[in-house]
């Protein structure tokens, strides 16, 4: 009798792990820069995907900007009838090299364009929230139409509209998903993210906020501050080139866990 019990309790126990425990798995590409025409870029781009829908209990992939290398419209519809043989949903994140108003290809275009290539696509802003597991994973744009340039800015408003998210979901645990990071090693003056100091001020207000996940330097980087894990992935043009699997796990009464792994691409043999 004494060892049924004990067996009883161990299973409730391990049910309420279970119960309380959130995982979520997903692909970052960071930094495609893609060209149109451009063999090599379109063939790791290509393979990128190919090895992605290889992959065991993907969720999403993130496409966390600089998708194009330079804002030209001819550029996106190539990229993104590639990035829709994906076999899951996939989100676009603005960066410094994909937009330039005076160029022809402000955001609202460009959110556009992938709109008319990819018919599932519903976001109509820079900024949005979707959820996946049990997470809030929240878009942050930083990138700048009017004036581009390397240096990433989240202006007042993009903050203010960050915090009612951050207030609305405040018993969840938050990704935050942006091309440009807020903190890595080493941190590069020419690629920095103008007065920083007010989103960090904004993001120590929560502690809801699980990780940062962002591209821009070329380099990986993962660094913790005040409880935030802040990721930094790669270019796809490393070389190597390389994209990023992240899982998340939630536990209630315990830390999050976060396990990252680089992938390296192969390319096929000429």
């Amino acid at each position: 009798m004494k060892k049924k019990i004990f067996f009883s309790l161990l299973s409730f126990l391990l049910l309420q792990c279970t119960v309380f425990a959130n995982t979520i798995k997903f692909a970052q590409i960071s930094d495609a820069h893609f060209v149109k025409n451009d063999k090599y870029r379109t063939e790791v781009l290509e393979q990128a995907i190919k090895d992605i829908n290889k992959e065991k209990d993907i969720e999403f992939t993130v496409f966390s900007g600089d998708n194009i290398d330079s804002p030209h419209a001819e550029y996106l519809p190539e990229f993104i009838k590639i990035a829709n043989k994906l076999n899951m949903p996939y989100y676009i994140i603005i960066g410094n090299h994909d937009v330039f108003r005076n160029n022809g290809l402000s955001k609202e275009q460009y959110l556009e364009i992938v709109k008319d290539y990819n018919v599932f696509y519903k976001y109509k802003k820079p900024n949005y929230v979707f959820k996946k597991n049990g997470f809030v994973f929240i878009v942050v744009d930083g990138a700048k139409e009017i004036i581009p340039g390397s240096n990433g800015y989240y202006k007042k408003d993009t903050l203010d509209w960050l915090e009612k998210q951050l207030n609305k979901y405040k018993k969840d645990p938050v990704v935050i998903l942006q091309h440009f990071p807020l903190v890595a090693e080493p941190e590069l003056k020419t690629h920095s993210v103008y007065q920083k100091e007010e989103y960090l001020k904004l993001l120590d207000k929560y502690n809801n906020v699980i990780s940062i996940i962002a591209g821009h330097l070329h380099t990986n980087s993962e660094v913790m501050r005040n409880g935030v894990y802040h990721i930094t992935t790669p270019t796809l043009l490393y070389n190597p080139p390389y994209y990023k699997i992240i899982t998340i796990t939630t536990t209630k009464g315990f830390s999050p866990m976060i396990y990252t792994e680089l992938k390296e691409i192969e390319l096929p043999e000429q």
